[in-house]
């Protein structure tokens, strides 16, 4: 499997501007052919390099104007047993994550960087598998309009890490590093009522769903083009490894401290392709409950919704059910710090 790699730069301050950077490996660009190739480099580096380089020119005293938030936690889980007649498996687990905002505001501009990245893995019965695996970049410049509304462009990336494999069969890999990926970007107004709330409306937003794999495209895995056969089962044509999208969107932002010690984060998120069946809407529902129990102690409760018309869950005979909610719950209690 061709590794992929990724660094984020620290922020650099130069004489006229300051910049962040998260840079990846472009590895994952290379396709079959020499049209998908230079297509898929285009699109791609545009968009990512787009999303990913933030330079804000200014004095350079402009420092008051950022502010930056994050948290950091690992959190572990062990079982042994030895001699325990009840029975049961040993197993060890862990769980990284990472949230981190990045805002400038000066006058009528704002402009607010968010990052959560997640990875965690489970060995049990002598196999690892995968807990966690989260990429979610996300980008808004907003000029104000009124005190409340902007005039906004909102910009995103989703992906993973590492390939994921179906709990029945751990053989064959089901999604890898931006497959899929998700790359969108939106023009809109954002309605900001308190520093706690937000909510983004576009009624024009592009959205690229991009499976980098192609036997993954073959199957037309996330709603992308399948391959197509002739009468002897000889592929003619591959898989399509871009889908494009172009709708309305929605995104919904709530987070605040609900108790002492105690921040509630919730994010919502709504698609409609005008394209493809536009009365089929996608749902991304994210909340991250996080818990302070001392400087460096701290427990988390994270869930994820989603529904996608494209994705097609498959029972554990590899039977196709359609469409499904997917929801995932996971508690964690480990080490953890602000920064």
């Amino acid at each position: 499997m061709r590794s992929v790699s990724g660094n984020l730069s620290k922020i650099e301050q130069r004489e006229n501007y300051y910049s962040i950077e998260i840079n990846f490996s472009s590895d994952f660009l290379l396709l079959q052919t020499e049209n998908k190739i230079c297509v898929m480099r285009k699109l791609l580096s545009i968009i990512v390099l787009s999303l990913t380089t933030l330079v804000v020119y200014s004095q350079t005293d402009s420092t008051k104007y950022w502010t930056s938030l994050g948290d950091f936690s690992v959190n572990f889980n062990q079982v042994s047993f030895t001699n325990w007649a009840a029975g049961g498996d040993n197993s060890v687990s862990g769980v990284t994550l990472t949230n981190y905002d990045l805002t400038y505001a000066k006058g009528k501009n704002s402009w607010k960087n968010k990052i959560i990245l997640g990875y965690g893995m489970q060995y049990l019965n002598e196999d690892y598998k995968k807990t966690e695996d989260k990429i979610d970049l996300s980008s808004i410049y907003g000029h104000g309009l009124t005190n409340k509304i902007d005039i906004s462009f909102l910009a995103s990336l989703k992906s993973q890490f590492a390939e994921g494999f179906d709990k029945d069969n751990d053989s064959v890999a089901i999604s890898k590093f931006m497959a899929p990926g998700y790359i969108s970007a939106g023009l809109g107004f954002n309605y900001k009522p308190t520093g706690n709330f937000s909510l983004f409306l576009s009624a024009a937003t592009a959205q690229w769903v991009i499976v980098n794999d192609q036997r993954l495209a073959d199957l037309g895995s996330f709603g992308v083009a399948p391959a197509e056969f002739d009468a002897n089962g000889v592929k003619i044509k591959d898989g399509e490894n871009v889908k494009f999208q172009f709708g309305a969107s929605l995104k919904a932002s709530f987070k605040r401290d609900i108790a002492k010690n105690v921040n509630l984060e919730t994010t919502l998120e709504l698609f409609s392709d005008y394209l493809d069946n536009p009365q089929n809407i996608d749902v991304r529902w994210d909340v991250i409950l996080g818990m302070t129990v001392n400087k460096w102690l701290s427990a988390k409760i994270t869930t994820n919704l989603i529904y996608d018309n494209n994705i097609t869950i498959n029972d554990k005979n590899g039977i196709a059910l359609g469409p499904r909610t997917q929801f995932k719950e996971m508690f964690g209690l480990g080490f953890g710090f602000k920064f």
